[in-house]
């Protein structure tokens, strides 16, 4: 699959302030890609389509260039301290994100272009817990890879983070598209992760996003290049023959990754869940999906806000954890379990 291409772009007035808004702005120009022009991302209405299935895939083809007005960060646990906020929004299409019930009605992806002023604010919080480790977040409201071909934001966090004693950086990708990635000067301060999970739900819940067998030799590129590398399988989803398939899954990991990446490896671990809301709007957005979402089939577990999960009955969940965890100590002997959700 190609790299992200907008259908339709909009900037909000601010962005052209910045070297980075000019240079977009010219690229799309160049590229011939529609531009508008918006005082802010909440008046981007009136996008094409006959009804909302179409409006929805073609927000989600949409990018919105603009500041990030709020420097406070949000938390981030248990990934890392700190969520740090360079873009939000998605163009994959994975049927059972919660992206789409945070996002709401505006499925649109939205890239900041003051990339100084977040990164001084990032050093501000490196400060503040000094001499502790500060670990922040870079993907928890998108997928910042699938557009960083055309802004090079994470690339320039990646070498400022690589320049900082106090300060990591971390992210996950469900896109291959790391080649402009790997001479970037990390120095051993970015995790590179990428969500994996056995073909059935790659190809079934994840359309939009590159394929299995694409996005392992992404990560054997990636590894090679020396970064700290990461696997999120998530999420873990029962269906016919769940245990050959992920088991398949770590197989091909094996294959693939080189012994020098074996040392510092970490996996997380999250079982598919759903809200009543997220059901909502899931069987929405995509009325053919075969994703099982039988909240009798589920046990409730409470969750914050007040918002409850419906999760796996416990004896599925314990098969799961027992399945995963023997694959990863079969074929990743040293690596981390960061968490099992």
């Amino acid at each position: 699959m190609k790299p992200f291409t907008p259908q339709l772009v909009y900037f909000e007035p601010k962005a052209l302030e910045y070297p980075l808004g000019v240079e977009l702005k010219e690229k799309f120009e160049k590229m011939d890609v529609e531009i508008r022009y918006t005082t802010s991302h909440n008046q981007v209405r009136n996008l094409p389509g006959e009804n909302d299935f179409q409006r929805y895939r073609i927000a989600k083809s949409t990018l919105v260039v603009g500041i990030r007005k709020t420097l406070k960060f949000d938390t981030s646990k248990p990934s890392a301290e700190y969520a740090i906020p360079f873009a939000t929004g998605c163009m994959g299409h994975c049927h059972y994100c919660y992206l789409q019930t945070t996002m709401g009605t505006k499925p649109y992806i939205r890239t900041y272009v003051n990339v100084d002023e977040i990164l001084e604010a990032a050093d501000q919080y490196m400060e503040e817990r000094a001499p502790e480790i500060t670990r922040f977040e870079a993907s928890c409201t998108s997928d910042i890879v699938g557009i960083d071909h055309l802004t090079h934001t994470l690339k320039r966090a990646i070498e400022h983070f690589g320049k900082t004693d106090m300060g990591r950086l971390r992210f996950v990708t469900k896109f291959h598209h790391v080649d402009h990635l790997l001479d970037a000067k990390h120095n051993g301060k970015t995790r590179f992760r990428f969500s994996v999970n056995a073909d059935y739900v790659i190809k079934n819940f994840e359309p939009g996003t590159s394929p299995l067998a694409k996005r392992i030799e992404a990560a054997g590129k990636v590894a090679r290049a020396g970064y700290p590398l990461g696997f999120i399988v998530a999420p873990i989803y029962l269906h016919e023959g769940w245990e050959e398939g992920y088991y398949h899954l770590f197989e091909r990991l094996n294959e693939e990754l080189p012994k020098e990446a074996r040392e510092d490896i970490t996996f997380e671990f999250i079982q598919h869940r759903f809200t009543k809301p997220a059901k909502k709007i899931i069987e929405k957005n995509y009325p053919m999906t075969k994703l099982e979402l039988d909240e009798t089939a589920r046990r409730y577990k409470w969750g914050k806000y007040g918002i409850g999960k419906y999760i796996y009955q416990k004896e599925e969940e314990e098969d799961i954890k027992q399945h995963l965890h023997s694959y990863m100590e079969k074929f990743f002997p040293k690596a981390k379990l960061e968490y099992f959700t």
